[in-house]
C-alpha cells in the first residue's frame, strides 16, 4: 500500500504543446498533489515553442520534463527485492537463503554490482554432475565454509584460508593402503582411529575433518599446529559428512556469469515478454546503467504491471495524445476543445467547458477546492489565457476567460498588456528554425471519417515577419505531409493586430475544401480569412464541416 500511494500521476497536455498546455499541467499538477497528498507530476509531450519557453524562463519555473510515450515498463513493476550474495559465500549457503525465501534464483554481486547468478538448477548440477575428487580445491574453497557444511567446528588451523590443492579421500583403509591413496594437501575425511589421524598428519594433508565427534589427542592437534594442517570435527558420520561436503563450494564455481540476460527499468515490458518467451529461466536480474542490480522480474510478476496513471489537460484527441496513451490508466481529462477519440479503460473524471482555455477551467478548480492559487501559478495561468485567447482578441474568448486572466495578472502582479506584448515577440522569432520546426511548432492532428489531416499555426504581430515565414514553410509543406502521412495539411499565419490568417495549404482536394468552407472566390491566388484566427473555433469546425458533406 505504502509503494502504490508513492506513485507519481503525470499531468501532461498534447504533442507539439503550447502554453496552455504546459501552464495548466504545472498548475493543475501542484493542485491536486495538495488536494490529495498524492504526487502529481506536470509533463511535457515534446519539444516547447519559443512562446512557452519565454514564459517559464520569466516566471523562473522549470521546464517539465519530457514524457515521450506511456507504455508499460519494467519500472512499472513490482520487483521481487532480494539481496545479492558474495561470490565466495557457499552454495550451502545460497541454497539456505532460497529455501528460507521461497525462490529459485539468487543474484550474486560485489559492491552492489551484479556479478552473475545462481540457480536451485546449478545446486542440483553439484550432486548429480560433480565426480571430480579435486574440485573443493579447484573453487578455492574456505575452511569455514566447509566446517559450515558438515556442521563442524574448525578445532585448529585457519578457517580463512582456502583448500587450493590436493583432494577429497575418506580413510577407511589399513594405514599402510591410506599412505598409497593420501598425498600432501588432501582433505581427509576419517573416524576414530588414531592410525588414520596420525598417518593423515605424516603425509601433511591440508585439512583433516574427523566424524562423530571422534576425540581427538593434544598430540595430533599439537602437531597439525605445527604443519598448519586445519582440523574440523562434525557430529555427522562418515558418509554424511562426504554427501554435504560439496554444498562447500563458493557459488562463484557454478554461478552463471557469461551472457546473462538481464533488463533495466526503462525496457518496455512487451520487448522483455518477447526475450522471457526465448528463454528457460525462471528470474530475470533487472540492474540500473551502472549494472548495479535492483530486484528479479519473472514472467508471473509482468502479469501484475501497473499502468501508468495519468491526468489529460488541453486535449482528448487520440492523436493528440502522448504515444501508448491506450495503455495508461487515465484519471483525469480536463479540457475546452471538441469531444474526439480518447478511450479509456474504466470511468473517468471529464471536464469539459466552452471557454477559451483549460486554465481558466484549472483556476475554477482551485476556486472550487478552497486553495488559493500562488504567483507562479497564477502568472503561469494568466500566461496560458492571453495565448490562447490572442490577449482577449480570439472568438473563443469568452468573458469568463478575460476576467479570470485579470484576476490571476493581479495575484501574480503582473501586467496583461506588456506581457503579452513580450509573449507574442517571443513566439513570432523563428529565426535559426528549420521549415519543418516552425511547421510543427504548433501543430494538432484531427481525423474525420477516413482523412487525417493536420493544422499548424504561427502568430505574430508583424506582416513583415509573417511574410518571411510563409517563404520558408510554403516550399516545405508537401514533403511534411507526406513524411507524417497526412492527407492534408493547413498552415495559418495569423496576423494578431488585423485579427487574420492567410492559409497556406496541400494534399488533394485542400485548397476546395478551404474555398468551399469559406465561400471564397475559385480564381483567388492568397486564401486569407478576414477574421479568423481561431485554429479550435473558426478553422476546425469548418474543416470538419466541409470534410463531413
Amino acid at each position: 500500500m505504502a509503494r502504490e500511494k508513492e506513485r507519481k500521476v503525470y499531468v501532461v497536455g498534447h504533442k507539439n504543446p503550447d502554453t496552455d498546455s504546459v501552464c495548466s499541467a504545472i498548475a493543475y499538477a501542484a493542485l491536486k498533489t495538495r488536494v490529495t497528498g498524492h504526487p502529481h507530476e506536470a509533463r511535457r509531450a515534446g519539444q516547447l515553442n519559443e512562446e512557452t519557453q519565454y514564459v517559464l524562463e520569466r516566471f523562473q519555473v522549470k521546464v517539465p520534463a519530457l514524457l515521450s510515450d506511456l507504455k508499460e515498463q519494467i519500472k512499472d513493476v513490482e520487483l521481487k527485492e532480494v539481496e545479492g550474495l558474495r561470490s565466495s559465500v557457499s552454495i550451502r549457503t545460497a541454497w539456505e537463503k532460497m529455501r528460507e525465501s521461497n525462490i529459485h534464483t539468487l543474484p550474486v554481486t560485489r559492491d552492489g554490482r551484479l556479478e552473475g547468478v545462481i540457480t536451485i538448477g546449478d545446486i542440483a548440477r553439484t550432486y548429480m554432475e560433480v565426480y571430480d575428487s579435486a574440485v573443493l580445491a579447484k573453487a578455492r574453497t574456505q575452511y569455514r565454509n566447509i566446517a559450515r557444511a558438515v556442521e563442524g567446528e574448525v578445532i585448529t588451523g585457519n578457517e580463512h584460508s582456502y583448500l587450493l590443492d590436493g583432494k577429497v579421500v575418506i580413510a577407511a583403509s589399513s594405514r599402510i593402503l591410506m599412505s598409497d591413496f593420501i598425498a600432501k594437501n588432501d582433505l581427509v575425511i576419517m573416524g576414530d582411529r588414531k592410525d588414520a589421524q596420525q598417518c593423515a598428519v605424516d603425509m601433511e594433508a591440508s585439512c583433516m575433518v574427523v566424524c562423530q565427534n571422534a576425540p581427538i589427542s593434544d598430540k595430533i592437534i599439537r602437531q597439525a599446529q605445527e604443519k598448519q594442517i586445519v582440523i574440523i570435527r562434525t557430529p555427522h558420520d562418515t558418509f554424511t559428512a562426504a554427501q554435504h561436503i560439496n554444498q562447500s563450494i563458493p557459488v562463484k564455481y557454478f554461478m552463471t556469469r557469461e551472457n546473462l540476460v538481464t533488463f533495466k527499468l526503462r525496457d518496455y515490458v512487451d520487448d522483455v515478454k518477447e526475450v522471457m518467451a526465448r528463454k528457460r529461466f525462471r528470474d530475470f536480474p533487472i540492474v540500473d546503467g551502472k549494472g548495479n542490480f535492483l530486484g528479479l522480474i519473472s514472467r508471473r510478476r509482468l502479469l501484475n504491471v501497473r499502468k501508468k496513471q495519468v491526468i489529460l489537460v488541453d486535449h482528448n484527441e487520440k492523436n493528440q495524445a502522448v504515444d501508448g496513451i491506450e495503455e495508461a490508466d487515465v484519471l483525469e481529462i480536463i479540457d475546452h476543445h471538441r469531444l474526439s477519440s480518447i478511450e479509456t479503460i474504466g470511468p473517468v473524471f471529464f471536464r469539459n467547458q466552452p471557454v477559451g482555455c483549460t486554465a481558466t477551467i484549472v483556476f475554477q478548480m482551485y476556486q472550487e477546492a478552497g486553495v488559493e492559487v500562488d504567483k507562479t501559478n497564477a502568472a503561469l495561468l494568466c500566461s496560458a489565457i492571453i495565448s490562447d485567447t490572442l490577449m482577449f482578441r480570439s472568438p473563443t474568448c469568452t468573458p469568463l476567460d478575460e476576467e479570470t486572466a485579470r484576476k490571476l495578472a493581479k495575484i501574480a502582479g503582473i501586467e496583461i498588456e506588456a506581457l503579452a506584448q513580450e509573449m507574442f515577440n517571443a513566439g513570432s522569432n523563428l529565426k535559426g528554425k528549420s521549415a519543418e520546426e516552425i511547421c510543427f511548432l504548433d501543430f494538432k492532428q484531427f481525423t474525420v471519417n477516413d482523412t487525417v489531416f493536420g493544422v499548424g499555426q504561427v502568430n505574430s504581430m508583424s506582416a513583415e515577419e509573417l511574410s518571411e515565414i510563409k517563404n520558408i514553410v510554403k516550399p516545405h509543406l508537401e514533403k511534411a505531409r507526406q513524411n507524417h502521412g497526412l492527407n492534408m495539411i493547413f498552415f495559418m499565419l495569423t496576423n494578431i493586430i488585423t485579427e487574420s490568417s492567410e492559409l497556406l495549404c496541400c494534399g488533394t482536394e485542400a485548397r476546395e475544401k478551404i474555398i468551399s468552407a469559406y465561400d471564397l472566390r475559385e480564381d483567388t491566388d492568397e486564401l486569407m480569412l478576414r477574421g479568423v484566427v481561431s485554429r479550435k473555433k473558426q478553422l476546425v469546425p469548418a474543416l470538419v464541416s466541409a470534410l463531413q458533406q
